[in-house]
């Protein structure tokens, strides 16, 4: 037990060392952008206290009743979906819970398709947009040209590691491939398939929290039932925390398995990994130069 919460203390402290370094790498713009999003979290957790979550969360079922109501309701969150699987939009876990909220388990399927085609629409655009800029970048970076040998020679079992991976997020991943000129789409789309799992945990999370959100529904459930949902709910979480941590542990564990062998590519390979914001479709300026 000590030397479980050891490891767990050391992995945490790592992160925390990893953060802080990427943060200090940052430029006035990137740090900026950091403290808004705290300053913007800070803003949503008092709203939240004062409002209250009961009435927030009432007023969301509301919203995603009506929604489900529509003839094509389920098209409009398919269409978020797809958008925001475009770099530099983020919510892709929120969008997954709020299929399960709006449709319950049945809401997986349009959740599945939505990211299944929104990664490969994204891999496809960016592509075509950027294929001389993806050229002209591998050309001459010694380090992508590395991580690209390594990839075909490892194939499969490397890519679907990187994808199902939590880093880099869902948005940033679909144009990390994209980046990456020996992935053929019908590679990146097999190994999509493989976050499935992932986004089935977080569709079952997403119903289980509409469930408690309707005043309705918590007024004719007894205090058991109230306890096996919140249960459930956080079950869900710690699951997808689980196996986020345990991916992102075997990725580390590849990365490093790069860094200790004694040829070169493998090294330069690695070192392109841990700095996949550097690459040609994830700079600041992907969207303005082709």
């Amino acid at each position: 037990m000590v030397a479980a919460l050891a490891r767990a203390a050391c992995f945490v402290k790592g992160l925390l060392q990893s953060a802080r370094l990427r943060y200090q790498k940052l430029g006035l713009v990137g740090k900026a952008l950091i403290w808004f999003i705290i300053f913007f979290y800070v803003c949503l957790a008092a709203f939240i206290l004062v409002v209250t979550p009961a009435r927030i969360a009432q007023f969301m079922y509301d919203v995603a009743q009506d929604v489900r109501h529509l003839p094509y309701g389920y098209t409009i969150l398919i269409i978020v979906m797809i958008a925001a699987s475009f770099p530099p939009f983020i919510g892709h876990i929120t969008l997954l819970n709020l299929f399960g909220f709006t449709y319950g388990l049945r809401g997986f399927f349009p959740a599945a398709f939505a990211s299944l085609a929104g990664s490969a629409i994204v891999f496809v655009t960016l592509r075509i947009m950027f294929s001389k800029r993806l050229h002209s970048w591998t050309s001459t970076n010694e380090k992508w040209q590395a991580l690209e040998t390594v990839i075909r020679s490892r194939g499969m079992p490397l890519i679907i590691l990187i994808r199902v991976s939590s880093f880099p997020p869902w948005a940033w991943s679909n144009s990390l491939f994209a980046s990456i000129a020996p992935v053929s789409l019908f590679q990146f789309f097999i190994a999509t398939w493989f976050v499935l799992p992932k986004v089935m945990v977080y569709v079952f999370v997403g119903s289980r929290i509409a469930r408690l959100s309707d005043g309705e529904q918590r007024n004719h459930m007894d205090i058991q039932t109230k306890i096996i949902n919140s249960l459930l709910v956080v079950g869900g979480i710690l699951l997808s925390v689980l196996a986020s941590s345990l991916v992102y542990h075997l990725m580390q564990k590849e990365i490093k398995r790069l860094h200790d062998s004694p040829s070169e590519r493998d090294e330069l390979a690695a070192e392109a990994l841990e700095a996949a914001e550097e690459t040609p479709l994830l700079g600041s300026d992907s969207l303005s130069s082709p």
